[in-house]
């Protein structure tokens, strides 16, 4: 397909961004991303317009409202970072039967109408799982650090985390706190129940909290248990050194906050007229070794997340994909 059919189809469109959440590196990031690749599909006359609207709670009334607003105002297609996959069905299915075009990512939706770009959070848990039995064969005590409760990433994360202590039954999870994928939150939380916890050996998370995690050992004057990172730039740094300090080792995993550019370019080609896009696209994770980490960090901003931002070539490659598979 041409950009010339392209433009013809689509120029006078406009696709939508609804956020629920942006209280992170990764969700501002994100917002980065998308608003970039979005302004300059704009700029290029791919599309006529795309505005980003996050709303000002996490609760999921509050964004059923505002895809409920979206579908008033007319908008041809509607991108989701979702509040829970299954409590926005009904706005969602709403929006479809207006004609519109719906995109989850990230947290995604269940309503069949909708598509949804995936990272596969629950293999990712379990290889967290994985990489500490590697480290740890005789297993220990584990902290969970949790995200967004409601959210899909959440309990895909969790699921996954769960998968990995049935393979690894050394291994047990002694207590769970909320971090909101935040790295203050999360060492507060993590800071809250530590005197009441045996020596840990390993913390398991969802990202955005390994640095919280680790300063509030660095406080409560425990010694560093295997901290499983999520790609943000301060704890890599962190991580980096350690590593150079006393040989800290750790690995880090999460999804790319790109991964917002490859759901808009999806939007686009089914406004497009592809009939052959997939409902399920899986976006494949991104991951640092104890080799990779020190020549990935100075790619990193300060206060940001390693990511991808995905051109409509890539997006292409990404779809066709999927539809082999």
């Amino acid at each position: 397909m041409s950009t010339a059919a392209v433009r013809a189809e689509t120029k006078d469109m406009r696709i939508a961004f609804s956020n629920n959440y942006a209280g992170n590196s990764w969700r501002q990031a994100m917002l980065k991303s998308y608003g970039a690749v979005a302004q300059k599909a704009v700029d290029d006359k791919i599309i006529a317009g795309s505005d980003v609207f996050t709303t000002a709670d996490k609760e999921v009334p509050t964004q059923a409202a505002q895809i409920q607003n979206l579908i008033l105002q007319g908008y041809n297609a509607i991108v989701i970072n979702a509040a829970s996959p299954n409590a926005l069905n009904g706005a969602v299915k709403q929006a479809c039967d207006a004609g519109i075009v719906v995109v989850s990512f990230d947290g995604i939706v269940t309503e069949p109408c909708a598509y949804r770009v995936t990272v596969d959070y629950r293999a990712l848990a379990a290889a967290e799982i994985d990489y500490l039995a590697t480290r740890l064969p005789k297993g220990g005590s584990l902290l969970e650090i949790r995200g967004v409760a409601g959210t899909s990433i959440d309990d895909d994360f969790h699921n996954g985390i769960q998968d990995g202590l049935k393979k690894h039954p050394d291994f047990k999870v002694v207590n769970s706190v909320e971090g909101d994928w935040d790295e203050t939150t999360a060492q507060k939380a993590v800071a809250t129940v530590l005197p009441s916890l045996p020596p840990v050996v390993g913390v398991v998370d969802q990202g955005g909290d390994g640095y919280g995690a680790a300063q509030a050992f660095k406080t409560a004057g425990r010694p560093f248990p295997i901290i499983i990172m999520g790609n943000r730039q301060d704890e890599l740094a962190w991580w980096v050194d350690q590593k150079k300090a006393n040989g800290y080792e750790t690995w880090s995993a999460s999804s790319a906050p790109g991964v917002a550019t490859l759901a808009f370019w999806v939007a686009q080609q089914v406004l497009d007229g592809r009939k052959d896009i997939p409902h399920d696209i899986v976006d494949p994770y991104l991951a640092f070794t104890q080799e990779t980490v020190e020549a990935a960090l100075p790619k990193i901003p300060v206060g940001g997340v390693a990511t991808i931002e995905y051109s409509l070539d890539d997006s292409k490659k990404i779809i066709a994909d999927s539809v082999k598979k």
